[in-house]
């Protein structure tokens, strides 16, 4: 199993370059970074990937409603072509709030949106659509999916999902066999919050304060009572290094190919967690 790093705050952009740098140091195999609202993850990523040479760059992920895909097809080439082809492209339909709240489109039918998204999506990444873009090898797709519609979408027409708030147990009891059923070794990449931590329950509060709204989206709120959980704080990994250590592996041996790690906690902790992945990542 593979480890990256989830970059999911909206701090600076040089402080967003450091974190992939650091990563790189650390013997990570990735950076993937998110979309919400401030900074637009293609760009990062083009501009990171130049800085950092070696470690994959991906999103996890761009939302698909507000972009059309022949649009992001030639923004995710223009990336592969920068980054020497370390590019992998995350996409996923979002969710109702932020697409009619925030963007103000409909989120009808989601779930046919995304599998005509893909396939026109796919057919300009691989060449055969509008766009060209010299040098670039069409990247790799991963999708966000959840439930089982999402996730055979996830297996026809992509290479893989990207998850969220998923424990280990639901990786090797639902994510994989589903995908499974009609992928060949589909990858599975899991992004998880971890913290090194002699205060857990503080550091949980910490990120209920800023993210616990997430529950009540549709998608996460079905995935929360599957696990028989309230809150998507209840997923974060929190404790000594042991605790993390078995936890991480327990998502290899569920069948992840990859973790994403979330830093959370203060400095100090996202330091020592950090240090932990690196160690981690040369065992797994």
């Amino acid at each position: 199993m593979r480890i990256g790093l989830y970059v999911g705050d909206q701090s600076d952009l040089q402080s967003q370059i450091g974190q992939v740098r650091a990563a790189a140091e650390h013997g990570l195999a990735s950076v993937f970074f998110s979309q919400v609202l401030a900074w637009d993850p293609l760009t990062v990523a083009a501009l990171a990937g130049a800085a950092v040479p070696g470690i994959e760059l991906g999103t996890a992920i761009v939302q698909t409603y507000p972009r059309h895909p022949i649009s992001l097809a030639g923004q995710a080439l223009t990336v592969a072509a920068a980054t020497g082809n370390r590019f992998t492209l995350g996409v996923g339909p979002s969710h109702k709030q932020f697409i009619e709240d925030v963007y103000g489109l409909s989120y009808d039918r989601p779930a046919h949106h995304t599998r005509e998204y893909l396939s026109a999506l796919r057919a300009e990444l691989s060449g055969t659509g509008h766009v060209q873009v010299p040098g670039a090898q069409p990247p790799p797709v991963l999708l966000s999916a959840l439930g089982p519609v999402m996730l055979r979408i996830a297996g026809e027409l992509a290479d893989g999902t990207v998850t969220v708030w998923a424990t280990s147990a639901t990786i090797a009891d639902h994510i994989r066999p589903r995908i499974d059923a009609v992928a060949k070794e589909p990858r599975v990449v899991a992004a998880v919050m971890l913290s090194v931590t002699s205060r857990p329950g503080a550091v949980r509060d910490e990120v209920a304060r800023v993210v616990g709204f997430a529950s009540d989206f549709a998608s996460y709120r079905t995935l929360l009572d599957r696990q028989g959980q309230s809150n998507v704080v209840e997923t974060i990994v929190a404790g000594d290094e042991d605790t993390v250590a078995a936890a991480v592996r327990a998502y290899a041996d569920a069948g992840a190919t990859d973790v994403l790690v979330s830093l959370v906690g203060d400095d100090t902790e996202k330091a020592r967690t950090l240090k932990l992945a690196g160690e981690l990542a040369g065992s797994l």
